[in-house]
């Protein structure tokens, strides 16, 4: 094994499996650190899907360590630390303490912060991370149920998360190309620099940053920044193959979507299929935390239906969150729409679901964790950063589209089943 990444997401997890699958290396994706006794033989990249984003930050470094030491006992020679495009934490984390305690696990002195992602329309410039044309502070993410983000600059982010010293490379010196930003990385380490946010502003940049990464240990960034690695491993000989991702098989049975994201993505997603004549249900959280309404009702629901796909969905206006929040509790409102989802979507599949869209990071994470597969093949992507998925390890395999809230063109739920046989 050449990779080992750590993913503080499911669907992040997954959207960088992707990313790695298409520059042609064998990737295994698992769930959680896997038990003992998982074959690596044929894998060049391994991605261990946490579900730390929103947990304290004491306990996402330890996840994130027993996720190190798992890669480094695979034989993992550079590793990656992947977070969300929109840099999603809070003041107090947790992006830059599981940064600083996977530089001091690992003995390294310098490391690059990187969210950015082009083709999602996430670009960093003179540090401040935008999304589409907006600052990410003045974008949608600023209202964020969980990690509202109301400043863009990444070094002042970064800075106010750890103890690290943060510097930047600017676009000018990206544009001169992989030996500029190595050379920028040596003069950082003179300065006493350990964390460089390093400005993309498209996928040619993000490849001249990940060859001049090549001699760094550890990389944190979002998965675009994975966009260059593979070609150094190639370069030196290391990468075994081209690829070539085996073929991907949809099991047979009905479908659903449940979407748990308020992002305003996923609430357009929403109104595109509420406007196509599908079927939804709208989960109300005080009715669900009042036990008026209960899994069995939702799936009473779902199982009535004879449209392709019908949706169930808690996702809500910003103002609408904020008064659930209000009412239960930020923590609670959220870990109780997470369960539910997760709860129906057990029941779902007892009942012969088998193809199953899911939106949302958080709601992601609760889902896999409940269904526990052992691992997720990658198959075909559906929109930039999001795939099929199959999973692995289970006597009755699901396909899933684990969508981050953010991501996905307005007909996702409407265009996804189109590439399923």
């Amino acid at each position: 094994m050449l990779l080992g990444a750590i993913a503080d997401d499911l669907t992040g997890a997954t959207d960088l499996a992707l990313m790695l699958s298409r520059e042609g290396m064998r990737i295994i994706q698992t769930i959680g650190v896997p038990k003992a006794g998982l074959d690596l033989s044929d894998v060049d990249a391994v991605v261990v899907a946490l579900k730390s984003r929103t947990n304290p930050a004491a306990e996402a470094v330890a996840m994130s360590l027993e996720a190190l030491s798992f890669l480094q006992t695979a034989g993992a020679t550079q590793f990656l630390f992947k977070y969300c495009s929109t840099f999603d934490s809070s003041p107090a984390g947790n992006i830059g303490p599981v940064t600083e305690a996977l530089m001091q696990a690992l003995g390294t002195d310098l490391t690059i912060v990187c969210p950015a992602f082009p083709a999602n329309g996430r670009t960093i410039y003179k540090g401040h991370l935008f999304v589409g044309d907006q600052l990410l502070s003045d974008s949608p993410m600023r209202n964020h149920p969980l990690t509202p983000m109301t400043d863009s600059s990444l070094v002042r982010l970064m800075a106010g998360q750890s103890q690290l010293k943060v510097g930047l490379v600017t676009r000018e010196i990206v544009g001169q190309g992989a030996s500029a930003v190595a050379q920028a990385f040596d003069a950082a380490r003179g300065k006493g620099e350990q964390a460089l946010v390093v400005d993309a502003l498209t996928g040619a940049d993000l490849r001249v940053i990940g060859e001049a990464a090549a001699g760094l240990t550890l990389i944190t960034g979002g998965s675009g920044i994975a966009l260059g690695l593979p070609e150094n491993f190639r370069r030196a000989g290391r990468l075994r193959s081209s690829g070539g991702a085996l073929a991907f098989s949809a099991p047979e049975g009905r479908s659903m979507i449940l979407a748990g994201s308020c992002s305003e993505a996923t609430r357009g997603q929403i109104r595109t299929a509420i406007e196509a004549g599908g079927p939804t249900l709208k989960l109300d959280p005080m009715a669900i935390a009042e036990g008026r309404f209960r899994v069995e009702e939702a799936l009473s629901w779902a199982l009535a239906q004879s449209a392709r796909a019908p949706l169930i969905y808690s996702s809500a206006e910003p103002d609408e969150v904020k008064a659930a929040q209000a009412a239960l509790g930020r923590e609670r409102a959220g870990s109780l729409i997470e369960q539910f989802l997760a709860e129906t979507a057990l029941g779902l599949k007892a009942a012969g679901v088998r193809r199953l869209i899911v939106a949302g990071g958080e709601t992601s994470g609760a889902v896999v964790g409940a269904l526990a597969p052992d691992a997720l093949f990658i198959g075909p992507e559906i929109d930039p950063g999001v795939p099929w998925t199959l999973t692995l390890g289970q006597t009755e395999p699901m396909a899933l589209a684990l969508k981050s809230g953010n991501f996905g063109a307005p007909d996702f739920f409407l265009k996804a089943w189109d590439l399923l046989p």
